[in-house]
C-alpha cells in the first residue's frame, strides 16, 4: 500500500518560509497524483495543492497562489511543498496525499504535520 510521512512542519513568524516534504513509500510513484490538504481547529479540511504524477500539472488553492509551490522528486520518492510569505491563516495541520489526480488526490493520507504561524 502506499505509506506516506510528513516532515518540516514547525512554528515559523508571519512573512517567513517553511518546506514541508513527503515520503512516499511505494513502487512507481509516478503512477499517483500527490497532493496537500490541511485543517485548522474548528474549520473544515481544505485542499491546499496537488500535482500529476510526472509533475507536469499542478492545482493550487486560491490563497496560496504564488506564495505556495508544490513540487515532487520522483527519482527520491519525494513530495514538497514550499511555503513562501506565511500568513497567520495558513496556520493548520498538513496532510500529505496520494491519489488518482492531482485535482483531488485524496485516496492515501499521511499522519499530518503541524505548522503554526505566528505574528
Amino acid at each position: 500500500q502506499v505509506q506516506l510521512v510528513e516532515s518540516g512542519g514547525g512554528l515559523v513568524q508571519a512573512g517567513g518560509s517553511l518546506r514541508l516534504s513527503c515520503a512516499a513509500s511505494v513502487r512507481t510513484v509516478s503512477i499517483y497524483a500527490m497532493g496537500w490538504f490541511r485543517q485548522a481547529p474548528g474549520m473544515e479540511r481544505e485542499f491546499v495543492a496537488g500535482i500529476s504524477g510526472l509533475g507536469r500539472s499542478t492545482r493550487y488553492l486560491d490563497s496560496v497562489k504564488g506564495r505556495f509551490t508544490i513540487s515532487r522528486d520522483n527519482a527520491n520518492n519525494t513530495m514538497y511543498l514550499q511555503m513562501n510569505s506565511l500568513k497567520l491563516e495558513d496556520t493548520a495541520k498538513y496532510y500529505c496525499t496520494a491519489g488518482n489526480s492531482f485535482l483531488k488526490p485524496d485516496l492515501y493520507w499521511g499522519q499530518g504535520t503541524q505548522v503554526t504561524v505566528s505574528s
